[in-house]
């Protein structure tokens, strides 16, 4: 940025300024604002998920919008949405993909979709749908993307054997680890839809690991691997990021009989959920190559 200002703190040439770029904001009307992670574009366009009640449920329909000023993490709506409208801001690539693959309007296809499964998937209704969704479509990604994403996937799996051994102290270590490469990690590095893919899930990751590395017990560490899983499976099928087989275990009696899964570099099952206590308790119900 070039800019022109008086020099009332000496600042001098080549020295470095941290600066606060401000956005007037019209006093004479109210300013509608949206969260940028409610927002994708579409090259020309840009697009929020607005959700809607019908009888069949919650459903969220694509709607263009126009924007305005940027503010930090904000935008200003200039059109396209009216105050009290309800807006997806999380999860808007996973509500996408599902779009897609139910043959609704999406950002890819915004006037029609074109299912892209032998079959309806139904409404865009819950989480749940959002997630097979992701899981279902696989991204090509760099390979300074792929080496990134290493050190994480190494980390862990050093979790998950920390946990089969019932070794609170290196399960913790290991989770640090993990929290320390995921920081390090340039969001820049992702592109396209990939780099909508990684905020989302980055963001699900760093929670559970920080979860994680804030626990007091293994038990405890133990119910936020449930979720650290879910999302590192997800990854692995999305960007490709292994370099060997990994197989994606499952336990029905883990997570008060609900059931979880967890990747291992082994065929042979041994249960992060249980450890010692019931070690063989699960089944590998898919192999990645």
């Amino acid at each position: 940025a070039r800019i022109v200002l008086k020099n009332k703190a000496n600042l001098k040439p080549e020295m470095f300024v941290t600066g606060t770029l401000k956005s007037e904001i019209s006093k004479e009307r109210k300013e509608l604002i949206v969260p940028k992670s409610a927002v994708m574009w579409t090259g020309e366009k840009s697009v929020v998920y607005v959700k809607t009640s019908e009888i069949s449920g919650v459903n969220f329909m694509l709607r263009e919008v126009k924007l305005g000023a940027s503010l930090g993490n904000s935008f200003v709506i200039i059109g396209g949405l009216e105050e009290g409208e309800e807006i997806a801001v999380n999860g808007t690539f996973s509500i996408d993909a599902a779009a897609q693959l139910a043959g609704k309007p999406s950002m890819m296809n915004p006037k029609d979709g074109v299912a892209m499964t032998g079959h309806n998937h139904g409404n865009v209704n819950n989480t749940n749908t959002s997630r097979q969704a992701s899981q279902s479509k696989s991204i090509a990604v760099s390979k300074a993307v792929k080496q990134t994403l290493e050190p994480i996937l190494d980390s862990y799996f050093a979790l998950k054997n920390a946990l089969v051994n019932d070794d609170f102290e290196k399960s913790l270590k290991s989770a640090k680890q993990y929290q320390t490469a995921l920081n390090k990690i340039n969001m820049s590095i992702f592109k396209g839809e990939a780099h909508n893919v990684w905020m989302e899930h980055s963001r699900l990751i760093k929670n559970s690991i920080t979860a994680i590395v804030y626990t007091k017990d293994i038990t405890a560490a133990r119910k936020h691997f449930v979720k650290l899983s879910e999302q590192m499976r997800m990854l692995v099928k999305i960007f490709n990021v292994n370099n060997q087989t990994i197989y994606i275990q499952h336990c029905p009696m883990a997570n008060n009989d609900q059931g979880a899964g967890w990747l291992s570099t082994t065929k042979e099952v041994e249960n992060p959920y249980f450890g010692a206590s019931m070690l063989k308790c699960g089944e590998v119900k898919e192999e990645i190559k």
